[in-house]
């Protein structure tokens, strides 16, 4: 989920070519409430979105016990919210602009469906 509706459009095309069902969503409140049928099997986040951020949204994650693969992005990196979410468990953390190859390289190896790097 990303704040910038263009940049959520053209990420769930691209994830879609890879074969992959994608939602976008413009907030982690509007992420909570939308009642999904079936838990995602990975969540791409923003880390700066309007309301509750997208570490703070992984930090709910892991204090309810929730246990699915989180890609963090972010425009802004920041040591400190890197430390956060490397103790929250977050499976990647990729910068603005993402490239498209290593995103779905991340979620790839985030679903295990390729190999991690050493």
């Amino acid at each position: 989920m990303d704040d910038d509706v263009s940049i959520g459009r053209t990420l769930s095309r691209l994830l879609y070519a890879a074969g992959w069902k994608a939602v976008a969503f413009v907030s982690a409140e509007a992420f909570l409430q939308a009642g999904l049928q079936e838990p995602p099997h990975c969540v791409v986040l923003d880390v700066r979105l309007p309301g509750m951020s997208g570490l703070e949204l992984l930090e709910h994650f892991v204090a309810a016990g929730i246990t699915l693969p989180v890609i963090l992005i972010t425009a802004h990196d920041d040591v400190q919210v890197r430390m956060r979410a490397a103790q929250a468990g977050v499976s990647a953390y990729l910068r603005k602009p993402v490239d498209e190859q290593d995103l779905l390289q991340a979620i790839r190896r985030a679903l295990g469906l390729e190999a991690s790097a050493p």
